[in-house]
């Protein structure tokens, strides 16, 4: 039987082709923009991990509070020992400390005076240490522009941007404004060592980045750091383990009321991410939604025209005996086969284009210049398991649906009105 339908289908391409086609298209989009709603997802949850949240992040209470400031007079101390007990009893999470600072990046002239100065934001992480994978969680070697990555105390690497900004040159020496942990104020003198692009404009606009060790000397904050980043072994985030990791942490510590008090956040649970992937799983399903009802609706219509130019056929088949419920089966058989031709067609389709733009990707830059969002400028698309099936839900679904509501018009036939048919 299924021999015979695909017969029909093949020789009567009017029955076959517009539908083939609609479902095609239809599980095309739907591939595509699952694809590139799961890559840009996946870029910020990435991005943001590497470069601010960590999979976990441990910080004083004071400091989660104000931590949009970078409050470093609220810090951690005693890091040291806290990093001994996080090594010895989480020994799945590589556990890094890092310092947030801001404040005025001054180079001066060859007199020593002010020749440009500037706001920066900057970032202090273990740079030096022999074993310490810093530098490849924010993948440094492939970010440098020009320069050399750090050789010695001392040395800072500054966005590229920011460096043609303020005309600094490989080599000169660029003082650090601010304020140290106890107020005071804090001057330090730096060697630029390289510049860095990440191709994320929020870090390319003014991104410092330094030793922590450096830092801590600069704004009197010897053994202590903002904050505490974990990150599992394999870097992927996995929010269940996080979330039973961050429990277990803060149940440690629910009794403790001081403010300066360790609390352990998940990365879901910093800057409102957890509505952000909320919000992308659901646009996902809204997706699959309005393309079966989309589709369902312009199949179904091809359907009622297809019935009515088969409305001889139908007749026929009636008057020969076949059952009402054989023709209306058959019919919702043909539309399964037709459904799955289109999906796998439009998969297929979907499925290139996908893995094409997962490696070249889109670039958005010229739209990010403002943007605060640690996301790359470049944006890729993503291939999942569910991407191979994902384009078959509508495809499947729209096309027995629309022929089961045309199909309906097969039990309304009456014997009586059959026959008046046959006889003109």
């Amino acid at each position: 039987m299924i021999r015979f339908l695909l017969k029909g289908l093949i020789r009567d391409r009017s029955r076959s082709l517009s539908p083939v086609l609609i479902v095609a298209a239809g599980a095309f989009l739907c591939v595509f923009l699952y694809g590139w709603i799961k890559g840009a997802m996946d870029d910020l949850i990435s991005s943001t991990a590497r470069f601010d949240t960590g999979h976990v992040k441990i910080m004083t209470r004071a400091y989660n509070n104000l931590s949009d400031q970078m409050p470093n007079d609220l810090a951690l101390l005693g890091v040291g020992k806290l990093m001994d007990d996080l090594r010895a009893s989480e020994k799945g999470i590589t556990w890094m400390p890092r310092i947030r600072f801001g404040g005025l990046l001054d180079i001066p002239d060859e007199k020593g005076e002010t020749r440009e100065q500037a706001p920066v934001a900057g970032l202090a992480v273990d740079l030096l240490g022999p074993d310490s994978p810093e530098p490849e969680i924010l993948n440094l070697k492939n970010a440098l522009v020009r320069g050399k990555l750090f050789q010695k105390a001392g040395d800072i690497l500054i966005s590229e941007a920011f460096a043609h900004r303020l005309g600094v040159k490989i080599g000169e020496t660029a003082t650090l404004i601010g304020s140290t942990m106890n107020g005071g104020l804090a001057m330090h003198n730096f060697t630029v060592a390289g510049t860095v692009r990440f191709g994320i404009a929020a870090l390319d606009r003014g991104a410092v980045i330094a030793d922590i060790e450096d830092v801590r000397f600069a704004l009197d904050m010897a053994d202590g750091a903002g904050e505490i980043v974990g990150y599992s072994k394999e870097m992927h985030y996995d929010n269940n383990a996080m979330t039973a990791l961050t429990k277990q942490f803060n149940k440690r510590f629910e009794q403790d009321k001081d403010e300066f008090a360790p609390i352990m956040l998940s990365l879901v649970d910093q800057y409102g991410l957890r509505e952000y992937l909320d919000l992308a799983n659901t646009f996902g399903a809204i997706i699959v939604t309005i393309f079966v009802m989309a589709m369902s609706i312009v199949l179904w219509n091809s359907g009622l025209m297809n019935g009515l130019r088969r409305y001889g056929e139908i007749g026929v088949r009636l008057a020969l005996g076949e059952p009402k419920g054989t023709i209306y089966r058959r019919m919702i058989l043909e539309s399964i086969i037709t459904g799955f031709i289109g999906s796998l067609l439009g998969t297929l389709a979907g499925l290139a284009i996908t893995y094409y733009l997962q490696y070249v990707g889109i670039d958005f830059g010229n739209l990010m210049q403002k943007s605060t969002i640690l996301m790359s400028n470049v944006i890729r698309t993503r291939v999942t398991g569910w991407s191979y099936v994902i384009g078959f839900i509508p495809g499947l679904g729209a096309s027995v649906i629309g022929t089961m509501f045309a199909g309906i018009g097969i039990y309304r036939r009456q014997t009586s009105q059959l026959f008046k048919e046959l006889e003109a």
